[in-house]
């Protein structure tokens, strides 16, 4: 029905059927000699030559499964051995900074790397809110003036809402960007957004959370003469300071505002829409360009991962040898290779005047930081 032929399965030899058991759970793996590991590790990748006054910014978007840590891994560390301090941070839930770095990356920025100034964090929402560490995480945020101490361990938002309230985690990991972006041991933040979806939420939250804090400061400042009319009922409790957590949130506010401008200004931030050379992700990618727009927020480049051509045709900072894929002989290769050239020129078509970076499929994984010096060159 399809019109593909499927060969029918030759029947299993009779002396097959006598294997022992632990015979038959035995898999045989041929191992490749194409590339050996003395040519592998005569891989040579050049320095960055490029002035290091890049962006400030340098944020990694797209759907899942299509290379966004990996691009991010690699602009931090190609970025670090130029002597800028950099932070590479993931907001994506499911993270994996650490399986690419194959080293333990902290939930708060830590340094990886002693030789240079690569620092690196996984956030981890769910521990902020509940450590209270978010404006609007629920319990100890002190949003509420004390209000929430004075009545019990319950804050008045999990009351409201049976729970934490809802996007609080993604709240919680706003504020945290928020504090990485404007730390100044970092000249440059990396940052890996989760999924899409997921980046289009926290991208709207600076208005949320400005929009919520505007709200939060009026209530404040509303109940501040009745907490002291009431401090009685309570006993001796000691009140907690509203002017200092009045101040946190106007801080907070700031920061907000920085964000946003930043985000908003090319010279400063770099969003880097990662895609695969598929139809689907082309489209997909063309809507987050779109939504971005409503953001104001502009596409700097626009990143074409594991894409079926030589790496000698995208870089000449890489010296060495890379299994590649055989479009002469290789009949799947060629299919492949058509849809992604199909791919190809409509991202080229669709992303007209944007700076358009190619990385090469590879044969091998790319995991530790010799791959992701390769993946940098081609990001150059």
């Amino acid at each position: 029905m399809s019109g593909i032929d499927v060969e029918p399965v030759d029947e299993t030899a009779e002396e097959d059927a006598t294997t022992t058991d632990d015979e038959s759970h035995t898999i045989e793996v041929t191992p490749t000699d194409s590339v050996s590991d003395e040519r592998r590790e005569t891989v040579e990748v050049a320095p960055s030559d490029e002035d290091i006054d890049g962006p400030d910014y340098v944020l990694y978007g797209g759907k899942g499964g299509v290379g966004k840590t990996t691009m991010a891994a690699a602009t931090a560390l190609d970025s670090a051995r130029g002597g800028v301090s950099t932070l590479v941070v993931s907001t994506d839930p499911a993270h994996s900074l650490s399986d690419t770095f194959e080293t333990d990356v902290p939930s708060e920025p830590g340094r990886i790397r002693e030789d240079i100034p690569l620092y690196a964090a996984e956030i981890d929402p769910e521990a902020a809110v509940e450590e209270g560490q978010a404006a609007f995480g629920g319990q100890g945020g002190g949003m509420f003036g004390g209000l929430d101490e004075m009545v019990g361990e319950e804050s008045p938002m999990d009351s409201l809402f049976g729970g934490p309230m809802p996007g609080s985690d993604e709240a919680a990991a706003m504020q945290l960007l928020l504090e990485y972006m404007d730390d100044d041991r970092f000249e440059r933040v990396v940052v890996d957004t989760a999924p899409t979806g997921h980046t289009l939420r926290l991208l709207q939250l600076p208005e949320i959370m400005d929009t919520m804090m505007g709200r939060i400061m009026q209530f404040r400042q509303r109940i501040g003469g009745m907490i002291g009319g009431i401090k009685g009922m309570f006993g001796d409790q000691e009140m907690p300071d509203e002017e200092a957590d009045l101040e946190d949130l106007e801080v907070l506010r700031e920061r907000i505002e920085r964000l946003r401008a930043a985000l908003r200004d090319p010279t400063r931030t770099d969003f880097r829409i990662v895609l695969v050379p598929e139809e689907m992700s082309v489209l997909e990618s063309k809507r987050l360009r779109e939504q971005l727009q409503e953001f104001d927020i502009p596409v700097g480049t626009v990143v074409v991962n594991r894409v079926m051509e030589p790496l000698s045709d995208v870089t000449d900072d890489v010296e060495g040898e890379f299994l590649q894929p055989n479009l002469d002989d290789c009949e799947f290769c060629q299919r492949r290779w058509d849809v992604q050239q199909s791919a190809l020129a409509e991202a080229q078509e669709l992303f007209r005047g944007t700076d358009v970076r190619r990385v090469p499929l590879f044969a091998e994984e790319v995991q530790g930081e010799g791959m992701l010096e390769v993946v940098a060159a081609c990001l150059r």
